[in-house]
């Protein structure tokens, strides 16, 4: 089935998915500063996705998906999310013993290098919740069962 979407879906999608993307970008990397953080964040950048699957189609879609390339980058999402986790096990699992012991993202609270490694989680939380809503979505897309 061809795309129908006309010029103008088109060209607004094509303005508004970079912004979208960064926006999300934004909401995940201040996330332990502002309300938000690596779920928002990674939902609001699968919106992009979603947003070019519903403008441009499918066939285009598929010309962009990678199955594999998600299916790695959602499994390092998650091994960096435990493996920060697991970083102060040797006093709590999920201690923060980056800021704690100030090795890393130490600084003044309120800022953006802060917080130790609840950024790197944000970040490895909004990796993983983009690419398995752009996969689910586009597993969904792909084994429709109705004719439209």
């Amino acid at each position: 089935m061809e795309n129908d979407m006309g010029l103008i879906v088109k060209t607004m999608a094509r303005a508004t998915i970079p912004l979208i993307g960064i926006f999300g970008a934004y909401v995940v990397s201040h996330g332990h500063l502002t309300p938000g953080g690596g779920f928002q964040g990674g939902a609001t950048i699968a919106g992009a996705g979603i947003l070019f699957l519903i403008a441009f189609g499918l066939n285009e879609a598929k010309k962009r998906y990678d199955k594999n390339l998600y299916s790695a980058l959602e499994g390092l999402g998650g091994l960096a999310f435990l493996g920060a986790a697991m970083l102060g096990l040797s006093v709590a699992f999920f201690y923060n013993i980056l800021w704690r012991n100030r090795i890393a993202f130490a600084g003044q609270p309120g800022t953006l290098l802060s917080a130790g490694f609840l950024p790197i989680m944000n970040l490895a939380v909004g990796l993983k919740v983009f690419t398995g809503l752009v996969s689910a979505m586009m597993a969904i897309a792909l084994f429709r069962r109705w004719k439209g």
